[in-house]
């Protein structure tokens, strides 16, 4: 009776958040979610097929694995043998040593116990889902299997009637590489750990959003990232390049040449306009825009003239946005930069951070407690208690002008 008011319930909560999705990316997420509710699992994927590449591809994944570049070739591993064999598997604590799993499964993390099943669409495989570890440190059964598939099935279903296309995205660049990051305070004789043990990829030319509670560590990664403060251990690869004990001269370098920073106070020069602004950070690099062009990009040329205390505050962030890519860097840092800014006014400054993102190939982190914002970003982070606890990819991200608070 228990396993069938589990099945009841899973199944009802299942098809009320997945139907009343608007897209494909809140369907997927909400039977994930649900999915691993009703199992108290620790972590899951769903892996979509691409069959011109004949390999699955992650479309979202909840905890703190971050697999959103990598892929299985159908046939490896317990994922690609169940896509090709379109049957379940169990792998519990007697059947562990049946199947090998690949390293792109785990990303590291230790599977005591896993199932993985079929993502069927109109008897078609689509791709699988994928679920690994109890919270509770016990052992997936065949019941928890069967539920499973239930669910994966009502999923498939679900996303059909919707209509919804799924489509595997190719693998990005890599652009930075940050692994088992720890960051830690003094505090009297006590320490603070902050960050304790992040890893996450960060590709060229993408929009990611990290959310979080208020202490989970997002601004001291963003800091650790931007050269402006140091780590405890672990490392950070910029190109492969480990910033993680660069001298202060080669921090320096490293601000200048290669990141741009927009920051919810604008920082802007009060005794110079806007284009003085934006030229004073261009005489500092050796490859920049024009300034004349940096300040049109933001739809500001009839404002070049003005100081800061003549323009709103969404003019002097856009200001702030043209003084950060003028530099034209691989990377641009945003620290809640919509804020203190009205909806009107936020939505103007996140489309010139689309247009940067579509025209000049920039990778944007930003940092915000709106959630909103997430909806247009290529990939959400969601920290927790100084790790990623959730990392979400945006099949299809909407545009800034569709959000709506």
């Amino acid at each position: 009776m228990a396993a069938e008011k589990r099945f009841t319930l899973a199944t009802r909560l299942l098809l009320t958040h997945v139907y009343h999705s608007e897209n494909i990316d809140e369907a997927l997420t909400s039977g994930l979610d649900v999915i691993l509710d009703a199992l108290g699992a620790e972590s899951g994927t769903i892996w979509i097929l691409n069959n011109k590449k004949d390999r699955l591809f992650p479309a979202t994944s909840v905890g703190p694995l971050d697999i959103s570049n990598t892929s299985i070739r159908i046939g490896a591993g317990v994922v690609g043998t169940v896509a090709s064999s379109q049957k379940s598997i169990l792998i519990s604590q007697s059947e562990g040593k049946e199947y090998t799993l690949t390293p792109e499964e785990t990303c590291g993390m230790t599977v005591f116990s896993l199932i993985c099943v079929p993502l069927l669409s109109n008897k078609e495989i689509v791709g699988c889902i994928e679920i690994i570890n109890k919270k509770d440190g016990t052992f997936f059964n065949s019941i928890d299997t069967e539920l499973c598939e239930h669910l994966a099935y009502l999923t498939a279903m679900a996303v059909d009637e919707k209509g919804f296309p799924l489509i595997a995205e190719e693998p990005k660049d890599l652009l930075i590489t940050i692994r088992d990051l720890k960051k830690d305070y003094e505090n009297g004789e006590s320490k603070l750990h902050v960050l304790k043990g992040l890893n996450l990829d960060i590709y060229k030319n993408e929009f990611l959003v990290i959310l979080g509670e208020s202490g989970c560590g997002k601004s001291t990664l963003m800091n650790i990232i931007g050269g402006m403060d140091t780590l405890t251990s672990g490392t950070v690869l910029v190109e492969g390049r480990d910033i993680s004990h660069l001298t202060e001269r080669e921090l320096t370098m490293y601000r200048r040449d290669f990141l741009g920073f927009v920051f919810q106070a604008y920082n802007l020069m009060p005794n110079l306009t806007a284009l003085e602004n934006v030229r004073y950070i261009a005489e500092l690099v050796d490859n920049p825009m024009r300034p004349e062009d940096a300040i049109d990009k933001v739809k500001l040329s009839a404002k070049a003239g003005f100081y800061p205390g003549q323009m709103s505050g969404g003019q002097q962030q856009r200001v702030s946005i043209a003084r950060a890519i003028v530099k034209n860097p691989k990377l641009i840092l945003a620290d809640e930069p919509t804020a203190a800014l009205d909806y009107q006014t936020s939505i103007e400054v996140l489309s010139v951070i689309e247009d940067v993102v579509k025209t000049k190939g920039t990778t944007i982190v930003m940092i915000t407690h709106n959630t909103q914002i997430a909806k247009m970003a290529d990939r959400v982070v969601t920290m927790r208690n100084g790790v990623v606890s959730n990392i979400k990819k945006n099949l299809n991200p909407c545009s800034a002008t569709d959000l709506v608070w």
